[in-house]
């Protein structure tokens, strides 16, 4: 495994100038046969990819330089998404990076935070997150899976659901009820547990696209230390909560639709459409509705840049993007005509694939907090309607 390398001090850097070493290094490093992939990666493709941005100290750029991260500020983290994102940049299994990571940093026992955040730095660990459940999705806080704690061991029941390339993972964080009684909220903790673990049965399960970047994880008796706790116990539904405001902003991103928006016009040239009053006029709303994202996006941005928290009205952002990017998608059905049935590019070309594109989109106003979800939130806490 490679050992991570600890980086200049890039936020001492001007916004411009960290922009630039950015774009440089990608284009120094990234491999180009994984830019725009039309799936998740799994681990082995990702693998080297991973390594190197371990190696040259690029992998964490949220964690502090005390633990091997960047320790960029929320500027520079936006920034950096934001090029990762134009580039191309593969996305890794990077959930050991974005969400545990940075939890362990808040709430993990010095113990617990120099065991693990240098294996994820070094690829040792590969991590899965155990959220959903089969009826608890996005009402997360309903989760039934049971961790019963007897003597120096936590006891583990229960299956977790669209767990993302868990088959890849050898450990996986994951919420579960230790309490019962009081609101659902409460009696919820925080457990990390090995994949390899007797009694864990990893069962993938293929998408509409035909891949498998999703499983089932069942957990019959299954033990772990009591030192596998994360923070305190009954704690753990405020700690994964405290994450998710930072979360949903890159959810909100406008890049994944314009990325999108620019394969529609690369559609509409090939398709010999793109001089069609009728698709013109829909095409510049669509940019227009595009435009309208950036400015949302920035007032958000704004605030992280000013080092202010995010509150609830951020969900704005998931909503909007999610269901633009699925309008751009569904106008590129419509123009594709026979060629909307193909699962695979047109003529090879990974930028002509409106099947792809429409089907991923698909799953964009349900991860992260479905649509529902978020206008309940916007409804309760931001409106202060009636439940």
């Amino acid at each position: 495994m490679t050992t991570p390398t600890q980086p200049p001090d890039f936020d001492a850097l001007g916004d411009e100038e960290f922009r630039a070493a950015v774009q440089t290094f990608l284009a120094d490093h990234h491999p180009r046969h994984l830019r725009n992939p039309a799936k998740r990666l799994h681990w082995g493709e990702a693998r080297d990819w991973y390594l190197t941005l371990a190696g040259h100290g690029w992998l964490a750029p949220s964690w502090p330089r005390r633990y091997g991260g960047m320790g960029l500020s929320a500027s520079k983290q936006l920034i950096y998404v934001d090029e990762f994102e134009r580039f191309g940049a593969a996305r890794l299994p990077d959930h050991g990076i974005i969400l545990l990571g940075p939890l362990l940093i808040r709430h993990g026992s010095e113990e617990q935070k120099s065991h693990f955040l240098p294996k994820i730095l070094a690829g040792e660990h590969i991590w899965c997150q155990g959220y959903s459940e089969p009826n608890a999705g996005s009402d997360l806080a309903s989760l039934r899976t049971e961790a019963v704690l007897d003597g120096e061991e936590w006891v583990i029941n229960g299956q977790k659901t669209w767990t993302t390339l868990a088959q890849d993972a050898n450990w996986i964080f994951l919420l579960v009820r230790t309490a019962k009684g009081g609101k659902k909220q409460e009696g919820i903790s925080f457990l990390l547990a090995p994949m390899d673990s007797p009694g864990i049965t990893v069962r993938p399960i293929l998408n509409i696209h035909r891949h498998d970047e999703f499983c089932e994880v069942f957990f019959d008796n299954v033990r772990v230390p009591k030192g596998n706790l994360v923070g305190e116990i009954n704690r753990g539904w405020s700690m994964a909560k405290a994450l998710l405001g930072f979360e949903r902003i890159f959810l909100g991103s406008p890049r994944q639709s314009a990325h999108a928006l620019a394969r529609l016009k690369h559609l509409a040239r090939h398709l010999g459409v793109w001089d069609d009053p009728v698709f013109r006029d829909r095409y510049t709303q669509l940019a227009l509705d595009l435009a309208d994202h950036n400015a949302l996006f920035e007032t958000f941005a704004d605030r992280l840049r000013r080092g202010e928290s995010l509150g609830p009205d951020v969900s704005l952002l998931k909503i909007h993007q999610s269901e633009l990017f699925q309008r751009i998608t569904d106008t590129m059905m419509e123009i594709a005509a026979e060629h909307a049935g193909m699962l695979d590019p047109i003529g090879g070309d990974r930028d002509l694939d409106p099947a792809g594109l429409f089907l991923t989109a698909r799953a964009a106003t349900i991860y992260g907090g479905s649509s529902e979800v978020q206008r309940n939130i916007l409804a309760k806490s931001v409106l202060g309607l009636p439940s």
